[in-house]
């Protein structure tokens, strides 16, 4: 990573005196936009905003050029030529040439503003480029969107905060040099801001500050505009078409982006895109490439290019981090090859510094971005959290420093409601009930990570001896009830079986991908459990082991029949980046209750039963892709197999069963009904007859489960006939 220019944290900032003219560089006569989720959203809505400052008196004259594209007609002060600055920025004759524009008078107010987001020494390269931004931001406050979110309320709070187009935002914490009792005895001005030498103070409540800096002062700054045309030049002309693809597979279920907003910035301008944010979205949805027949035909556009653009330009966008920057590595992750844990820890630490961690339910910044701001702090929780499970990692996220509060409906914007239709409105409906509840699904995962997977949990585990394994199941129980209680509670538009009744319209579905982590979650749960058997298994009682190894054994059941149940619908649409991972530990699980078999015919059971799923696996993957979605599984499925391989030959076990396993059958059939209860209901009644059946023996004639994968042929099911 390059030295950043920016000036450091504890350097002081030259603050440029008042201007004595009008500078459409430096002018923050803008208004915001609702719904903005990046810093191109926000140009020019730098905290100082005024609807009075931003219209046109009712005399100006507009030129052909600004009149068709519906954008402000800015004529610079210090400037003969006669042509407007949209013009000579783009090239244009000015249709002004031959008319003297009257000069817009300058309220005082905006003198003062200009004072106070002036930057000297700004390189005349630079100050082009704001000019470029500071004209296509001015159309936004002709939005209905716009005056919709602004409608009511102080202007104080139509001010966004990380979204600033020229200003970046570092949260202050209670720790660093600056004292919070200092701070509350600066003068703070009606904007909530105050300025010092070192930046600019932005207060959002009692208890939280913020320093602004300016993005002009940061590393490459001047090559953004470069950035973003040579993003757009990869994907030319499909660049639309990309976008709308990304918003009808991507966005319902993962909403980290206000759909309205940003269809209406594209339009205008795709300059306006903060230039990672932008390839990001490209580089993501062209795993869909073949999906629309108007693509498929036209060879795919140079990753390799995108790529290399993108990470440039998002370290860049580090030195200068806004919600955009949150947005971009949130959807770099989810691509097939993006999901690397050193870049998640990135983006936790830029998230602290903008904020995020924090409950902004009562900030002093725009409704709009409060949500926006509560669903990237929830995706990227998500995103600490799966990482950490797929990557074996301590988490980075504590509970003791997340104080986010829950997503609510009106953090949603209800404008993506507006021109759908039925079908539409429900996938956004089914999309969004999807994130809440994949929501409170990893908060069960982060549980169970923190009270069995940390060092200090494991340490005690083994320091208790003999008895860990109670104090496993001790502490098992109620996250158990916690799953049971979350898997009972989902809502009907996001169950199994109304997608499947769904698919007649041909619609992509995504909620595969929640199903797939409530089984990872399950089993990460019983994997410990498991363990903590083969641990000391002497010291276990028989009942016991019956018990934990049936109720594992119906889980994994569960786990390969539903995936064996996903149809190409199911399958072609939008995963979650750990997906693929969560596949493979399917595959992992059943791995370990064959190694941990006591007797040869139980592990031929499970040998028998991987085989199956991987079959299952190789069907449910596109001809061609070799990084398809469960072509990983199939290969970490292959190394497990292959290692286990190499154990010793397992006894072999009585299959008539002794007169004690008799006498014992009906305790063990009432503790395993216990064990059981934590299941969801749907499972409960095929693990009565493919589980309890092979409780003392899986390969005893009684299985009729058994029985069943020993005539095993790849046909029928949902397997059959998918590609």
């Amino acid at each position: 990573m390059a030295t950043p220019s920016a000036v450091p944290r504890t350097a002081p900032i030259a603050i440029a005196p008042k201007p004595s003219h009008f500078n459409p560089s430096n002018s923050s006569s803008r208004r915001g936009t609702p719904g903005l989720h990046h810093d191109a959203y926000a140009a020019g809505m730098n905290g100082h905003d005024s609807a009075d400052s931003d219209t046109l008196s009712s005399g100006s004259m507009i030129c052909d050029f600004c009149s068709r594209r519906r954008i402000k007609c800015v004529m610079g002060d210090d400037d003969d030529s006669g042509a407007c600055v949209s013009c000579q920025v783009n090239g244009v004759d000015c249709s002004l040439n031959q008319s003297p524009q009257p000069r817009k008078r300058k309220l005082a107010r905006d003198f003062a503003d200009d004072g106070l987001r002036g930057s000297p020494g700004r390189h005349d390269n630079r100050r082009l480029r704001q000019d470029t931004l500071s004209i296509s931001s001015t159309a936004a406050s002709n939005s209905l969107i716009e005056e919709m979110a602004n409608f009511g309320g102080p202007t104080m709070m139509k001010r966004t905060l990380g979204l600033q187009n020229d200003r970046f935002s570092q949260y202050i914490g209670p720790t660093t040099d600056f004292e919070p009792s200092l701070i509350n005895l600066s003068p703070f001005d009606n904007q909530d801001e105050s300025l010092l030498a070192r930046g600019t103070l932005r207060k959002v409540s009692d208890h939280d500050t913020f320093l602004l800096l300016p993005d002009s002062a940061t590393e490459r700054y001047e090559y953004q505009i470069a950035d973003a045309d040579e993003i757009e030049k990869i994907v030319a002309p499909h660049g639309k078409t990309l976008i709308d693809l990304y918003f009808d597979i991507i966005h319902p279920s993962f909403p980290i982006i206000q759909k309205e907003v940003f269809l209406e910035k594209y339009e205008r301008s795709y300059r306006e895109f903060s230039p990672p944010l932008l390839a990001a979205i490209y580089l993501l949805t062209i795993n869909w490439w073949d999906h629309l027949e108007e693509l498929s035909v036209h060879p795919r556009p140079d990753v390799k290019g995108l790529e290399r653009i993108m990470r440039t330009s998002l370290v860049d966008a580090m030195w200068r981090p806004k919600l955009s920057t949150i947005q971009a590595g949130l959807l770099l992750s989810q691509r097939p090859e993006g999901d690397q844990w050193a870049p998640t820890a990135q983006l936790v630490a830029i998230a602290q510094e903008l904020g995020l961690h924090l409950d902004c339910t009562h900030w002093k910044i725009p409704l709009w971005e409060k949500g926006l701001r509560k669903r990237l702090a929830w995706a990227l929780y998500m995103q600490d959290k799966w990482g950490a499970l797929i990557h074996g990692r301590p988490s980075h996220i504590f509970q003791t420093n997340w104080v986010v509060q829950p997503i609510l409906p009106g953090d949603f914007p209800d404008v993506d409601y507006s021109d759908e239709n039925a079908e539409e409105r429900l996938d956004l409906e089914r999309g969004r009930t999807l994130f809440v509840q994949m929501i409170h699904l990893s908060q069960i995962l982060a549980e169970i990570q923190d009270t069995f997977y940390t060092l200090q949990a494991m340490q005690n585990v083994t320091n208790a001896g003999p008895q860990g394994i109670h104090l496993v199941l001790s502490l098992a129980k109620p996250i158990q009830l916690k799953l049971k209680e979350w898997y009972s509670s989902i809502p009907a538009v996001i169950r199994m079986d109304n997608s499947m009744s769904a698919m007649s319209s041909g619609r992509l579905s995504s909620i595969g991908h929640l199903h797939l982590a409530y089984f990872a979650t399950e089993i990460t749960l019983h994997r410990r459990i498991i363990r903590s058997l083969a641990a000391d298994e002497s010291a276990v009682d028989f009942y016991l082991l019956q018990i934990c190894r049936s109720a594992a054994k119906a889980r994994l059941i569960s786990a390969m029949d539903f995936v064996n149940r996903l149809t190409p619908n199911h399958l072609r649409a939008f995963w979650f980046f750990a997906s693929k991972t969560n596949f493979a530990l399917i595959g992992t699980f059943g791995s370990l209750l064959w190694a941990t078999s006591p007797g040869r015919e139980e592990a031929e059971w499970y040998r028998r039963r991987l085989a199956e799923y991987r079959w299952t696996l190789s069907v449910s993957s596109k001809p061609g892709e070799g990084k398809g979605l469960t072509a990983f599984a199939m290969g970490m499925l292959d190394i497990s197999t292959g290692l286990l391989k190499k154990l010793p030959e397992k006894p072999e076990l009585s299959r008539s069963g002794s007169a004690f396993e008799m006498e014992s059958m009906g305790r063990r059939q009432s503790l395993l009904s216990m064990s059981m209860s934590s299941m969801p209901m749907e499972f409960q009644s095929g693990m009565h007859s493919a589980d309890v059946s092979g409780a003392v023996s899986p390969g005893s004639q009684s299985d009729s489960s058994d029985e069943m994968y020993d005539n095993f042929a790849p046909t029928g099911g949902m397997a059959s006939g998918r590609y």
